[in-house]
């Protein structure tokens, strides 16, 4: 009840305001379970996915955002559970990451749609990063479940870091036909298999969404691009250093 009221309220305005295309809208089964694994450019990607769906779909949110204390922490709890979020911890390593696959079972077991971004964090610069291969495809060979891969276009570009105010563009969807991976069904402690199975959603996330791959996860190049810029701060403020005490110099002479 409440996921239906704010999808009609939130959703409709973000359909309103922002006019989201979509493709491939078709691939979503009317019933029954299936994953819908995404790209993830964008926090506003866990809304404007099931904007245009007509079934509930359930991401999974980091759990600060349902325990930070306050008027304002017990809103925005209401407002990650009213939308379908699912709060899980994933600071605590491998305990959180299965954690996260309990409650992806679960809502499948259900019959509904559980969503997932198989990068595990959003893309630093807005290309596509290797998938991690424990989540998607556990779930996936878990429940048996069909696996829709779904491409978020120009989702970034609405609100880029650090601006306040977002801007009022057409970002797009397209959803793939569902993938089935029945044939892997038992083989589920296999680590290549969890490779395999990954990197063939993400081949076909790459297709609907054109974007360049990097091989590499987006945590470590969010890693690299943060070290680069301490760097390059550093170097910047030895150089000004520098100029200071050059000109120092000549004054007293």
């Amino acid at each position: 009840m409440i996921y239906g009221a704010m999808k009609f309220s939130i959703g409709g305005s973000l359909k309103l305001a922002f006019r989201p295309w979509v493709e491939g809208i078709e691939n979503i089964p009317e019933d029954g379970p299936a994953i819908l694994a995404s790209n993830h450019l964008s926090f506003s990607d866990s809304f404007f996915l099931p904007a245009v769906l007509t079934r509930k779909v359930t991401f999974i949110a980091k759990a600060e955002y349902f325990t930070s204390p306050g008027v304002k922490g017990r809103l925005t709890a209401a407002f990650f559970k009213g939308v379908g979020q699912l709060p899980v911890d994933r600071s605590g390593g491998r305990g959180a990451g299965e954690a996260a696959i309990k409650s992806g079972i679960a809502v499948l077991e259900r019959g509904e749609l559980f969503g997932i971004y198989p990068e595990g964090t959003r893309s630093p610069d807005g290309r596509l990063y290797r998938g991690k291969p424990g989540g998607l495809a556990r779930v996936a060979l878990a429940t048996g479940a069909p696996v829709i891969p779904v491409a978020m276009i120009d989702t970034e570009k609405i609100q880029p870091p650090g601006t306040v105010m977002p801007k009022l563009m057409r970002p797009g969807i397209r959803i793939g036909e569902p993938l089935d991976f029945s044939r892997y069904q038992g083989m589920e402690s296999d680590r290549f298999i969890l490779r395999s199975l990954t990197d063939e959603v993400m081949y076909e996330i790459m297709k609907l969404s054109g974007q360049e791959y990097v091989d590499i996860y987006a945590t470590a190049a969010k890693r690299r691009i943060a070290e680069e810029a301490k760097a390059e701060k550093a170097e910047k403020a030895g150089k000004t250093d520098g100029a200071g005490s050059t000109g120092s110099a000549g004054s007293t002479g």
